[in-house]
């Protein structure tokens, strides 16, 4: 079993080498290839990248910025793995709990496991953040007939064939929403478990707003009415 591990990363100089170390001490028995896609950053983070020389490492340039959903979808398509799973370059997340997922996918391969923080153990998140997540993740309950708990967290584990084919519409942020309604609608079932996360604040790197809230809620209602 390969698991394909892509990173989205624009402006994580401070961070990168770190959840690369965190990524290097998972267990050797996990195969695992790693596809970062650097949206454009203009800190010393595409230096940093273009001097890896791992060999289970792909590491993608891009030109311009463009967004997060657009740096998912190039690093998708270049995936090779069964498995694909999402790894924000900060260290809000916890890649040990990889294994957890992995061993939760192969009870059932028709589905997609998310991590839930709300099912888990989460610090440090600000109070708007919180209200906004459980928001989002009502509303895309009430939508589309299913009961999550976390909509927008980052640990959305895939099975390769199926991430690989769908078309990613979303530039930026509302790739959440947009890949949750695609999952629902494709018929696999999203099942979701516990994981941990640090919450980083805006002085720190987060870039995530309120305004991304709304291209959510468009996007939850974009998908559900369309085919």
């Amino acid at each position: 079993m390969l698991l394909s591990i892509v990173i989205p990363v624009f402006n994580e100089e401070k961070t990168i080498k770190k959840i690369l170390e965190k990524i290097s001490e998972l267990p050797d028995t996990l195969n695992r290839e790693l596809i970062i896609v650097d949206d454009g950053s203009t800190d010393s983070t595409r230096e940093i990248l273009s001097n890896l020389n791992q060999k289970n490492i792909k590491v993608i340039l891009k030109e311009k910025n463009s967004g997060k959903g657009d740096s998912l979808a190039v690093g998708f398509k270049k995936s090779t793995g069964d498995y694909v799973i999402v790894q924000d370059a900060d260290l809000e997340y916890d890649p040990k709990d990889y294994l957890k997922l992995i061993e939760e996918i192969k009870k059932n391969s028709n589905t997609v496991v998310y991590g839930s923080r709300f099912l888990g153990k989460f610090k440090d998140m600000t109070t708007a953040h919180y209200l906004g997540n459980k928001f989002l993740t009502l509303v895309t309950n009430i939508l589309y007939g299913v009961y999550l708990t976390d909509m927008e967290t980052c640990y959305k584990l895939f099975p390769g064939d199926f991430i690989r084919k769908v078309k990613i519409d979303s530039k930026k942020f509302d790739f959440e929403p947009e890949i949750t309604a695609k999952i629902i609608k494709s018929g696999l079932k999203i099942v979701e478990i516990p994981v941990s996360y640090k919450g980083r604040a805006f002085t720190e790197g987060k870039k995530i707003t309120w305004k991304d809230g709304f291209s959510a809620i468009y996007t939850l209602l974009k998908y559900r009415f369309v085919n």
